[in-house]
């Protein structure tokens, strides 16, 4: 069960964090806040804010398709409007003021609640002391491995019930987008 990546969601939520931060950040930085955003949206409202896929690296979970958006040449065209590549010191800037017509107003203040707990600790602090103590994260010693949202459920002590009804939704709302897409 994937959901279908929504750059232009995914787009809005990292300017909305940039823009909170004077507009510039470490792209490592932005990855663990839109990570522990998602990660705050699965367990409050059983859907995650992004729709990315989460991998374990060797600095914690990432948003694999948000971290494919900063790093990867060719540049998306909804992010590369508002978002710049990383410069010569691995920091995003905002270019362009994005809409926040994707998120919710729940949304926002997640977001904002993220930033204002974990906006003011650096990169490596958040690494170390946060993204390495969270318990889905596994070390891959140089490569990286899936974290299923089942792992982040469980890990936060979510009956099986509970579970079995978040996954069954999140299924049913991939089935839609993938019969809508194939329309």
């Amino acid at each position: 069960m994937a959901l279908k990546f929504d750059e232009t969601k995914a787009t809005q939520a990292a300017a909305f964090l940039l823009r909170m931060r004077g507009g510039r950040m470490h792209y490592l930085k932005l990855i663990k806040l839109l990570y522990l955003a998602d990660r705050a949206a699965l367990l409050r409202w059983g859907i995650p804010i992004s729709t990315d896929h989460y991998v374990s690296m060797d600095h914690g979970p990432v948003l694999s398709n948000i971290f494919n958006l900063i790093t990867d040449d060719k540049r998306k065209p909804v992010w590369a409007k508002f978002i710049s590549a990383p410069l010569g010191d691995y920091e995003i800037e905002l270019l362009e003021d994005a809409p926040t017509d994707r998120l919710s107003r729940a949304e926002e203040k997640l977001l904002g609640e993220i930033y204002a707990e974990y906006g003011y600790r650096n990169r490596w602090d958040l690494v170390n002391n946060v993204m390495h103590k969270l318990p889905e994260w596994h070390d891959p010693q140089g490569t990286w491995a899936r974290i299923q949202i089942r792992e982040i459920l469980e890990a936060q002590g979510e009956d099986e019930e509970e579970i079995r009804a978040v996954v069954k939704e999140l299924r049913t709302i991939a089935n839609a987008e993938e019969a809508v897409s194939s329309q």
